[in-house]
């Protein structure tokens, strides 16, 4: 299998590290979504990464998809079996996508739009939504016991994504989640190589 990547993607960052966690054996792949390879297009007509392409010719995307499919892969590896752990797991994914995807439209808002046209208003209402998450999360950090699951991977992502893009920004009063990736870390060892690299 191969996994179709881009290095800055916090959602691809995820889903790798989850990936190696697994020890699944599969295949990074770095590709450029702007140019459109046919290699992404004919997986996924969205042209988005992660996608994950599967060794019978099919292929999973968005990255809770691909989440989910490795922990079937792994005989449920990758969230836990009690219920209400994996809705707290999958409730902690979900909003460190969220945040995610807020972040994301903070940097197009900011990088892709002329600077007369740059609508400050909005970015603001993002960064709420950012700053409130921040703070619970800050409040209500997960435990990182014997097994890590998505939640922790999308955790990890996502902070390794507020290092690259708002560094200095986010962790002045958020010392504690600002250390949590210390302790993740000392769980998950290759986290330093493959986090969004700054």
């Amino acid at each position: 299998m191969e996994l179709l990547y881009s290095p800055a993607s916090p959602y691809s960052a995820k889903v790798r590290m989850a990936a190696r966690y697994l020890n699944l054996g599969i295949k990074d792949v770095s590709v450029d979504t702007n140019a459109e390879p046919a290699t992404l297009i004919d997986n996924n007509p969205l042209g988005k990464i992660p996608t994950l392409l599967l060794d019978d010719g099919n292929s999973v995307y968005d990255s809770v998809a691909i989440m989910h499919y490795l922990d079937r892969l792994s005989l449920g590896k990758l969230y836990p079996k009690k219920h209400q752990k994996r809705a707290d797991a999958e409730i902690l994914e979900a909003l460190c996508d969220g945040v995610m995807d807020c972040l994301l439209a903070i940097v197009y808002e900011r990088r892709f739009r002329p600077e007369e046209k740059i609508h400050q208003p909005w970015i603001d209402k993002q960064w709420s939504k950012v700053a409130r998450a921040l703070d619970y999360l800050n409040a209500n950090l997960p435990k990182t016991g014997k097994k890590l699951n998505g939640g922790h991977f999308a955790l990890a992502a996502m902070i390794g994504y507020l290092d690259l893009r708002f560094a200095g920004e986010w962790a002045t009063g958020r010392e504690d989640l600002a250390a949590w990736p210390e302790k993740f870390g000392k769980r998950f060892k290759d986290y330093a190589e493959m986090k969004t690299p700054a």
